[in-house]
């Protein structure tokens, strides 16, 4: 039995739309209670069977405005040229201060801006892993794409911006060449156990 994580973890998951990220962030939180997934705030529109505050904080531009406004946004950015999304400071902050490690899918801009903040904090330098899920391939991820039945013009704006994240793959501490999900959970188990007991 691997020993138990000794201090909170924050991993952050990047990488292009359908490359089994946000997948790889549910099975975690599903299967170890003790890290939690941080609900990231979009201005997105809803997709069949979500649910507000629980795949995402779903806000109106205007509400994310006053949230950037008031400095609410641990990052946030507009991906795709289309939407905004962004990870509010608090539920961060406050879960890493009660000992809870967490886990987010989020872009590279965001992880970049992750990055920066924590070079002037500690703890969140501590607790931060950052890890980059790699399609198989380019036909592979947009097979993917395209099997979520997005629009044609959105899966081909989605793949341009594949392209270039994968350009910033090797800027990461980890990365997952996804094959299979069981392997691509494996592989992101032992990175966050490893992560959780390091001195």
């Amino acid at each position: 039995m691997p020993a138990a994580p000794s201090h909170p973890v924050l991993l952050l998951l990047a990488g292009p739309a359908g490359s089994g990220k946000t997948t790889l962030c549910e099975r975690l939180v599903a299967e170890h209670p003790e890290i939690e997934r941080v609900v990231t705030a979009t201005t997105r529109p809803m997709r069949p069977g979500e649910v507000d505050g629980v795949h995402y904080h779903f806000l109106t531009n205007e509400r994310f405005d006053q949230a950037i406004a008031r400095g609410e946004f641990l990052e946030w950015a507009c991906v795709h040229g289309k939407n905004r999304y962004g990870t509010l400071r608090h539920a961060v902050f406050d879960r890493l201060a009660a000992g809870k490690s967490l886990i987010a899918a989020i872009d590279v801009q965001g992880v970049r801006s992750v990055c920066a903040v924590a070079t002037q904090d500690p703890a969140l330098r501590r607790a931060l892993t950052t890890v980059f899920v790699a399609p198989a391939s380019i036909d592979e991820l947009r097979a993917r794409l395209a099997g979520r039945g997005d629009d044609p013009a959105d899966v081909e704006r989605r793949m341009q911006t594949a392209l270039a994240e994968l350009r910033e793959a090797d800027r990461y501490q980890h990365r997952i060449a996804s094959t299979t999900r069981d392997a691509d959970y494996a592989a992101l188990l032992g990175i966050w156990r490893a992560a959780a007991t390091q001195a």
